[in-house]
């Protein structure tokens, strides 16, 4: 599974252009569930292309576009429409059910 980190210059454009699903990801440096996020993450066995991770501290505009209260905060974006946030435990079973979720809903534009 691919891996790349997005900012608050670069994340639109991505998005927009990138085929497939991703999960972006908004994290923290100094948050101890961003860190098991980011070991854990790219070991399982999701149904993405690629994980999009964001840096909360450092994108205050992204941030506050898709309205992030807490880390991490996990959303699906599919062929560049954003199908809404994943609210899950950071187990495998529960990320692949609400991403399964995320995506039965209409999807709409980027915030």
């Amino acid at each position: 599974m691919e891996q790349i980190d997005l900012n608050d210059g670069t994340a639109d454009r991505f998005l927009l252009d990138a085929a497939g699903l991703s999960l972006v990801v908004f994290h923290s440096r100094t948050c101890g569930n961003c860190r098991l996020a980011r070991e854990r993450l790219p070991d399982m066995d999701l149904p993405v292309e690629r994980l999009c991770w964001v840096d909360a501290g450092d994108n205050g505009g992204l941030v506050e576009r898709y309205e992030v209260f807490h880390l991490p905060a996990m959303f699906v974006i599919r062929d560049g429409a954003f199908h809404g946030p994943v609210q899950a435990s950071l187990q495998e079973w529960d990320i692949r059910q609400q991403i399964s979720l995320a995506l039965d809903g209409y999807p709409g534009m980027l915030p």
